[in-house]
C-alpha cells in the first residue's frame, strides 16, 4: 500500500508570515498657483516619497495605511493660496504632502513640503524635506512674470529661465515596485503668458498653463504637483495628484491575515504586491 496517497509531493509552499517587507509611500502633491496681478503662478511641489526594503513588521496587529489627497490649486485673481497635499502613512513611515503655490503679492506665495512649491515673480521657492523631495524653483523678475516649477522627488524645480520661459517641475523617481515602471512625485510646471513657454513636468506633475488657461491637474496616485496657471478668469488652477502606498514581499510567504481599504493585489516576479489608493490597514 502506498504511503503517499494521491501522489502528492512536498509540503504547503507558504512558509509563514513575513518578517520584513518592501514599501513605497508617496504623499499627495501640492496645488499650483494662479495668475494674479499679471503674474503666472508657480507649480505645486510633489508629495514626499519614501521607499526601502527590509522594513520590519509585527504580526497579528493592524498596521495603518493613509493615502494623502492631492492639494487644490488656487483660484486665479482671488489671490488665494493653493492647499498642500496630504501626508501618506504606512505604519511608522510618514511621507509629507507637497507644498502649494499662490501668486505674486500674496503674503504666502509658496509653501514648504515633501517637495517645495515653485516661486512666482522674484519669489524664492519653497523648501523640500531631505530624503523625501527637493526645493521649488525661484521666480524670475520682469514682465510678463512667469512662474517657477515645483520641486520633485528626483530634482529641484527649475527657476523661471526668463520672462518668456516658465520653470519646469522637478523630476520624479521611477519605481518598479508594482512590477511596472511608474514615475512618481514630479513637480508641477510654472504658468506663463501668451507667447511664452510654460513649464514642463515629469513624474505625474502637471504641465504649466499658457494664457487664459487653468493649470494642469496632476495624475492621480502619483503624488505629482499641480501646475501654475496664467489666466484672467477666476478659475481653478492645477490640483496636486493623490498619493499611493505600495507594499510587497515574497510570494512564498503567507498572504496578510486581513486588509481594509480594498488594495489592488497582484503577483508579479515572485512578489505579492498590495497597492493602496485609499486609506486602510494591513495585518500580517
Amino acid at each position: 500500500m502506498s504511503s503517499n496517497p494521491g501522489g502528492f509531493i512536498g509540503t504547503n509552499p507558504l512558509s509563514g508570515a513575513p518578517q520584513t517587507v518592501e514599501y513605497l509611500v508617496v504623499a499627495g502633491g501640492g496645488g499650483g498657483g494662479g495668475f494674479f496681478g499679471a503674474v503666472g503662478g508657480g507649480g505645486g511641489g510633489a508629495g514626499g516619497l519614501l521607499t526601502a526594503a527590509g522594513f520590519a513588521v509585527a504580526t497579528g496587529s493592524a498596521l495603518t495605511i493613509t493615502v494623502g489627497a492631492g492639494g487644490a490649486g488656487s483660484d486665479s485673481n482671488s489671490g488665494n493660496q493653493g492647499t498642500e497635499g496630504g501626508n501618506s502613512v504606512f505604519s511608522s513611515i510618514t511621507a509629507t504632502g507637497g507644498g502649494a503655490s499662490a501668486a505674486y503679492n500674496i503674503a504666502a506665495t509658496h509653501d514648504d513640503g515633501g517637495s517645495g512649491a515653485g516661486g512666482t515673480h522674484n519669489q524664492t521657492g519653497g523648501a523640500g524635506i531631505a530624503g523625501q523631495g527637493h526645493d521649488g524653483g525661484n521666480g524670475a523678475g520682469g514682465d510678463p512674470y512667469t512662474g517657477a516649477g515645483g520641486g520633485g522627488a528626483g530634482s529641484v524645480g527649475k527657476a523661471s529661465i526668463s520672462q518668456k520661459h516658465a520653470g519646469d517641475g522637478g523630476t520624479g523617481i521611477c519605481s518598479t515596485i508594482t512590477g511596472s515602471r511608474v514615475f512618481y512625485a514630479g513637480g508641477g510646471g510654472g504658468g506663463a503668458a501668451t507667447g511664452a513657454t510654460s513649464g514642463l513636468a515629469c513624474g505625474g506633475g502637471g504641465g504649466g498653463a499658457v494664457n487664459d488657461a487653468g493649470g494642469t491637474v496632476a495624475a492621480a496616485n502619483t503624488g505629482g504637483g499641480g501646475s501654475g496657471g496664467w489666466n484672467s478668469a477666476n478659475i481653478t488652477n492645477g490640483n496636486g495628484g493623490s498619493g499611493v502606498v505600495v507594499i510587497r514581499y515574497s510570494s512564498s510567504l503567507n498572504a496578510p491575515i486581513a486588509t481594509t481599504g480594498s488594495p489592488t493585489i497582484t503577483l508579479v516576479g515572485g512578489y505579492q504586491i498590495y497597492t493602496f489608493t485609499s486609506s486602510g490597514t494591513i495585518t500580517f
